[in-house]
């Protein structure tokens, strides 16, 4: 008995060389994550820089997020044959090497193939980071573990702007690409020395799940296509979305019931009958929905507004990202104290992220970059504690053979709540800006004429400009139009920021009624020896 529990011969104890490769991991995650965030936030840049237009650079990032979120639902099955050490290494060498010839792409297709294979290879790394940290790290540092893959999640997102305005601004547009070279070199000299060499399984390709993959991946890609490129196509109205949601929600039922009744499944659909499984998973979602989302609203508010570029809007990223390399070990350490409930961190974190929203909601256009420092200090506690309790009630309930099934599905939830916020703040920003703009100019209308004795004062503070009357109306009718539009995108963006003060209120009463109380792990503790 003692000896079936026994660790695997290839895990060495518990020393510098695992914490180095575990290390190494964690850097090769944040190195795909700076290379997501940073070519999504720099893609105008990057647009003029190769000649691309508007309508392909939309498909420059829903390529990589198709092929990025697929290879996270699918990566355990393969870490797994082919062992964590190798596939790693090789992963984190290919992200790299990819970034060398992609500057100098001759047309947008070749860059949409090179795009898809770096998606390919980023998506398959957050996957192994998770299982590394679970099973390598011994007991009483998995929760801290857990806190550094919640780094991919908080983190990540928002050093990618500051990280996008210092390449552009002082570098060159070219390191938005090549920015992952130096860190994915240095990750791979962390993984080869620390990672124990575990043995390849080629056996269980002889019992692939074919049929399962086939019916997963298209049905994945398809729905993340429709997600990126629905709002830009305008939904329903396009045969393309059409098509894809019709095909791809097909797929993806017959996936999930293929998976339901197969022996060996990518997907334990049966894991969502756990209460604790099923909130932190739903609750994962709509936490990083919402984090995308007030990550994104004061850059659009600062650029379309203020007019700012990333280098000047970059502080206002990095109130919320430098404070996490602190505060989330403290919440780790808190949440490893035994006493302590996880789940009323997480209520009193998703407390700190509604407040933020509320404030957000008396957005003005009279706002600068400082007017959201609060609103930032707030998300800088809540976060992590959002995050890592949430992936504790995930996570720690599990044995480790249920390992690689439960974490396909959270790294896949993880991708598809990104494609989920940024379809749903497209979508928020349009629909809510033509509802105000429309509501404003009926107003204009309508009441217009009560304030005609009083003239028209943007044509007074102009007429000196111009001897030609009509020069001046014309101007006068611009000016007014964009007070207007500005008008109405800040009213949408207090809006979006209203909806996530309620996700936030939901999700908290979801806490209080559905997950039951999870213990961080210890140690077992040795019987005592027969006499």
């Amino acid at each position: 008995m003692n000896a079936a529990h026994a660790a695997p011969s290839y895990i060495p104890p518990f020393g510098i060389r695992t914490v180095v490769g575990c290390l190494g991991v964690l850097l090769a995650v944040h190195v795909a994550g700076f290379n997501e965030h940073i070519t999504e936030i720099g893609l105008p840049d990057i647009r003029g820089a190769m000649h691309i237009g508007h309508d392909e650079g939309t498909w420059f990032i829903s390529i990589y997020e198709c092929f990025n979120i697929a290879a996270m639902a699918f990566t355990p099955w393969f870490y797994v044959t082919f062992s964590i050490y190798r596939f790693t290494l090789f992963m984190t060498a290919l992200l790299g090497l990819l970034a060398i010839p992609a500057p100098y792409m001759p047309d947008m297709t070749t860059l949409c193939i090179l795009r898809a294979a770096q998606g390919l290879s980023a998506g398959c790394l957050p996957p192994i980071l998770m299982t590394v940290m679970l099973k390598y790290l011994p007991a009483p540092l998995r929760v801290f573990g857990i806190g550094g893959y919640a780094m991919s999640a908080t983190f990540g997102p928002n050093l990618g702007g500051p990280l996008e305005a210092m390449w552009f601004e002082h570098v060159g547009w070219r390191w938005l690409y090549w920015e992952t070279l130096p860190l994915c070199a240095v990750a791979a000299l962390m993984i080869g020395w620390g990672l124990p060499r575990d043995p390849s399984h080629w056996e269980r390709f002889r019992n692939f799940n074919w049929r399962g993959f086939m019916l997963g991946v298209p049905a994945i890609m398809c729905v993340v296509t429709v997600l990126y490129q629905g709002d830009r196509l305008d939904w329903f109205r396009s045969p393309v979305i059409t098509h894809l949601t019709f095909w791809g929600g097909a797929l993806f039922i017959a996936f999930l019931a293929h998976e339901w009744f197969h022996h060996s499944p990518f997907f334990r659909i049966q894991f969502w009958g756990n209460r604790n499984i099923a909130a932190s998973l739903l609750t994962l979602v709509a936490s990083l929905m919402i984090c995308g989302l007030m990550t994104e609203i004061p850059f659009t508010y600062l650029a379309d507004i203020r007019g700012y570029r990333p280098v000047q809007a970059a502080p206002v990223a990095l109130v919320v990202a430098l404070p996490q390399l602190v505060l989330l070990p403290l919440t780790a350490a808190l949440c490893n104290i035994r006493a302590v409930d996880c789940r009323y961190v997480l209520a009193i974190g998703l407390i700190c992220l509604g407040v933020a929203a509320w404030l957000g909601t008396w957005l003005t256009p009279d706002w600068v970059r400082d007017n959201f420092m609060v609103i930032q200090i707030l998300q800088v506690f809540g976060q992590p504690m959002v995050v890592i309790p949430t992936l504790m009630l995930a996570a720690l309930g599990l044995g480790p053979a249920d390992g690689p099934m439960i974490s396909g599905m959270v790294n896949m939830l993880k991708g598809m709540a990104n494609a989920i916020a940024t379809a749903l703040f497209e979508v928020m920003l349009r629909r809510r800006e033509q509802y105000h703009s429309t509501m404003l100019l009926d107003l204009h209308g309508t009441h217009g004429t009560a304030l005609s004795g009083m003239g028209d004062p943007i044509a007074g503070q102009i007429a000196a400009t111009s001897p030609d009357a009509g020069h001046i109306a014309r101007n006068a009718l611009q000016i007014f139009h964009t007070y207007v539009h500005e008008q109405a995108t800040v009213l949408a963006l207090a809006d979006i920021y209203l909806l996530v003060m309620w996700i936030c209120a939901f999700f908290l009463v979801l806490t209080a009624i559905l997950p039951g109380r999870i213990y961080p792990p210890r140690a077992p503790v040795p019987a005592p020896a027969a006499h």
